[in-house]
């Protein structure tokens, strides 16, 4: 049940991150509008539930190569200009997904005790 509810998440999420490529266009659009829009948009849909998540390896990889796909296309580079996730997190200045779930897992364990 859990695996399904990723998936469709994740789906989502893509689907929104395709349309905003499509609209603002990375070429045309400055970053922080761009990542402003994702924060937005985008990332909401992905975190809705996340906090009943059992997160294994696999989850964890395709949720950070869902990321990344949309950061990567805000910076400009493209998957052949070898840039780790960590360097584009780094130009972008941000927090990568996973730590934001793993934060609100956190919070929500510590308000239960």
């Amino acid at each position: 049940m859990k695996k399904l509810d990723i998936d469709n998440k994740l789906h989502n999420y893509l689907t929104i991150t395709g349309i905003i490529n499509n609209v603002f266009r990375p070429q045309k659009t400055r970053k922080k509008s761009r990542i402003k829009l994702h924060n937005t948009l985008a990332l909401p849909v992905l975190l809705y539930g996340s906090e009943t998540w059992t997160i294994k390896a696999r989850d964890a990889r395709r949720i950070t190569a869902t990321e990344m796909k949309y950061m990567r296309r805000t910076v400009g580079y493209i998957w052949t200009d070898y840039k780790t996730n960590a360097q584009i997190a780094k130009d972008l200045k941000i927090t990568s997904i996973l730590e934001k779930i793993n934060a609100i897992q956190e919070k929500l364990s510590t308000a239960c005790k």
